[in-house]
């Protein structure tokens, strides 16, 4: 295990909600961390990648920057597997080359959403849509690849620095008194400032292989939505609907439910009940607006 101050530790997808997180923990930590967004380096561009990430030299690469437009990726097949595959693969690469630890966050979407139990690590992955697919075949690059990984399973993400369904619930409630929220589809809201602190614990072992990770307890997104509104002191009436009743260009998994049994047995602290989390980003959000 490396000492943290001599770490070096390069983070993709800065100008997204979780990279911008793990970067800020790791600086506030005495890390030496490079967050980097797609104005930086194309990561689909695998001459750029290997010159860019070889003049850094960084000890660990915490891969966060993804094509996550869910909806879009239906119509834009070749931008989304650009990014999440063959970005992936140049990273993971280049990763090798310098042995450097490498870390690759995916998704829930990976699954199928079928059933009612969380899904374990071990679990066959079945996708349902071209951004769950193509996630998918990132961790399969990493896993051929790489000898050693991590790849990190997250959902339903909210942080300060983008647009999630928190934020996007309080804007509507300012001027709507009711809002209809689908309530068949379950899993776990995760906030990046939480999940940031465990992505940097996990770099600075050797405890490699597949996690899932997200605040604790499960929810629907109509729950989600009416514990923002009461803690947020709003009063605004959640209409529960089904997805039927909300088409979207992609199929949503209605069970995003995902047991996080493998950082218990690797003696990782989980994280915090949503709840709590949602708690905390809202005192976050209102110093922000100060």
């Amino acid at each position: 295990m490396m000492g943290s101050e001599t770490m070096k530790i390069l983070v993709t997808g800065y100008t997204g909600q979780l990279g911008y997180d793990v970067v800020h923990h790791g600086l506030h930590h005495g890390l030496d961390m490079v967050g980097i967004g797609s104005k930086d380096l194309d990561i689909t561009n695998r001459e750029e990648v290997s010159q860019y990430v070889k003049k850094l030299k960084p000890d660990a690469i915490i891969h966060c920057a993804a094509f996550t437009a869910v909806d879009k990726a239906e119509d834009d097949i070749d931008a989304c597997q650009y990014v999440n595959v063959d970005g992936t693969a140049n990273l993971a690469e280049v990763s090798k080359a310098l042995g450097a630890k490498f870390m690759y966050i995916s998704t829930d979407y990976v699954f199928s959403g079928e059933g009612d139990t969380p899904f374990i690590e071990t679990d066959e992955p079945n996708p349902i849509g071209q951004y769950g697919r193509s996630k998918l075949q990132g961790e399969e690059v990493v896993r051929q690849l790489l000898d050693h990984w991590f790849i990190v399973r997250i959902s339903w993400v909210f942080g300060i620095n983008g647009n999630n369904f928190v934020r996007t619930m309080l804007r509507l409630g300012e001027t709507r008194h009711e809002l209809n929220v689908v309530d068949d589809q379950f899993g776990s809201p995760t906030y990046t400032s939480d999940l940031a602190r465990l992505l940097l614990d996990m770099i600075r072992t050797d405890k490699y292989g597949i996690y899932h990770a997200s605040n604790e307890g499960y929810c629907s997104w109509a729950d989600f939505a009416k514990e923002i509104f009461r803690q947020a002191n709003m009063n605004v009436k959640v209409n529960s609907i089904s997805s039927e009743e909300y088409p979207t260009r992609a199929t949503r998994p209605k069970n995003s439910r995902m047991s996080k049994q493998k950082l218990t047995d690797n003696g990782f602290v989980l994280l915090p009940s949503w709840q709590d989390a949602v708690a905390r980003y809202l005192k976050q959000l209102s110093q922000e607006v100060k």
